[in-house]
């Protein structure tokens, strides 16, 4: 790789993160300490991959920088000297920062930026070559110590830590004294997190899937039982917790899972509970080596919860076999093998392509012995939706207009293809029927709360 390409693919994942940060004092500290921290992960990453140093790493460390003005260049003796004491990577000093601002807007910049570290380290280790094996091992060392602070600081409650000090920045004014009144209230104390029960009852409430919440419990009461055994010294047979959801778009699979991560939380089977969604671009990279690398990111961000991995079929063309979705196939299993205790995979898509899907690799079929099945809506399921979306949103329905939509959603049925949506073209019939609400509200001289509410069978049509 030369180091035009290298300086350019480095500028654009920079330039990729920049965009994410809408806070300016963020933006300054991140471009005046990223390039010397990236600079740092650079040699940490050549250092651990055994190889010597040579000219060409210089090249390429005197390319690492994003803005406009390029830095002075390092000579190769100096790039030496400071390779030696590179032995550890600490996160920079505006990592907590970020941490701090996504916990209290809710925005996710912490989270980009460890997906922009975990491209920059891949991108060092492939520099001059393909990565080596030490080097692949330290880079998911660190990105494991990242996620791990990222995952601690951005639990609410947390420390806030001090403001960054920028160097030739203006001191900021000082803070106003307030007016006497009435005290601040104190922050409140973080919501409870939902119980098993809590979240059963959420599982119950969807519409259908009545087989799929009969096994979602079958398999809770296995877990318990399972544990109540371990707690009373007796033999417990294997259990695998990965499980296959087949079903067309739209059948609600990423709701189950998300309240299957919630609920393996709520009984200790799982130390965090969260749900990271994925598919084959989130896991496959287009250089050789590159998709290891991405895979274990995805791994270690899914750590403690449930890794959901839609159209997982898309790994495993059958008319290729060179295909690097195999390299992501295999690094999953390892990581399920490795992470057995703390991580829970599902995988979904359509019924043949993933039986298909399971029989590519002996490991899939071995770990992955339970499946549900979600059928597609009935015409009166999708009414059900459709009538809970006007609920929820604070429109009402009419007689007629509940007719109409009756109606409207049973074409949708009789004519559906191989690609229908199920809740999703509910949403898609609901969106439309506000739009045209709203055109026709939008002409009235006054509209009164009701007419602002209200779906006729026109919003219908």
């Amino acid at each position: 790789m030369d180091t035009t390409q290298f300086h350019t693919q480095y500028a654009a994942s920079m330039a990729a993160f920049f965009s994410q940060l809408p806070d300016p004092g963020l933006r300054i500290a991140v471009r005046q300490q990223g390039d010397p921290f990236f600079r740092q992960c650079a040699l940490a990453v050549w250092q651990a991959g055994g190889t010597p140093l040579s000219p060409a790493h210089t090249a390429w460390y005197n390319a690492l920088y994003s803005g406009s003005v390029r830095p002075p260049d390092v000579l190769f003796w100096a790039l030496t000297a400071q390779a030696g004491g590179c032995t550890a990577l600490p996160a920079p000093p505006f990592f907590s920062r970020l941490c701090a601002y996504d916990r209290q807007t809710g925005h996710r910049t912490a989270r980009a930026f460890l997906d922009t570290l975990a491209a920059a380290l891949t991108l060092f280790a492939q520099a001059a070559g393909p990565g080596t094996p030490e080097a692949a091992s330290a880079i998911s060392s660190y990105l494991d110590q990242w996620f791990t602070q990222w995952q601690r600081e951005s639990l609410p409650g947390s420390p806030v830590p001090p403001a960054l000090s920028l160097p030739d920045s203006p001191a900021p004014p000082p803070a106003p004294i307030p007016a006497p009144g009435p005290q601040t209230p104190a922050p409140s104390a973080p919501p409870e997190e939902p119980t098993t029960e809590a979240l059963l009852a959420q599982l119950d409430e969807l519409c259908g899937l009545e087989t799929v919440k009969a096994e979602v419990r079958s398999l809770m009461n296995l877990v318990k039982v399972r544990q109540l055994r371990e707690e009373a010294g007796l033999p417990t047979p294997p259990l695998s917790l990965h499980i296959v959801f087949l079903g067309n778009p739209g059948t609600g699979k990423t709701t189950v899972a998300r309240l299957v991560a919630g609920l393996y939380k709520s009984i200790g089977v799982l130390s965090q509970g969260q749900l990271v969604e994925v598919d084959r671009a989130g896991l496959v990279a287009g250089y050789v080596g590159q998709t290891a690398l991405k895979t274990q990111t995805v791994l270690q961000s899914a750590l403690g919860g449930v890794l959901f991995l839609d159209e997982a079929y898309a790994l495993a063309p059958g008319d290729s076999p060179n295909d690097f979705g195999r390299e992501a196939i295999e690094v999953l299993l390892k990581g399920m093998e490795d992470h057995r205790k703390d991580l829970v995979v599902i995988v979904a898509g359509y019924p043949g392509p993933m039986e298909r899907f399971l029989h590519s690799n002996p490991g899939l079929e071995s770990r992955f012995n339970k499946s549900l099945f979600f059928p597609d809506y009935t015409a009166g399921q999708l009414l059900e939706i459709f009538r809970s979306l006007c609920q929820k949103n604070g429109y009402t329905l009419s007689p007629e207009a509940d007719t109409q939509a009756a109606a409207a959603l049973q074409s949708l049925c009789d004519h559906r293809g191989e690609s229908f949506g199920n809740a999703r073209e509910v949403r898609n019939f609901f969106e439309d029927a506000i739009a045209r609400q709203a055109d026709r509200v939008a002409g009235l001289s006054a509209p009164s709360r009701e007419d602002l509410m209200a779906l006729l069978p026109e919003d219908l049509t």
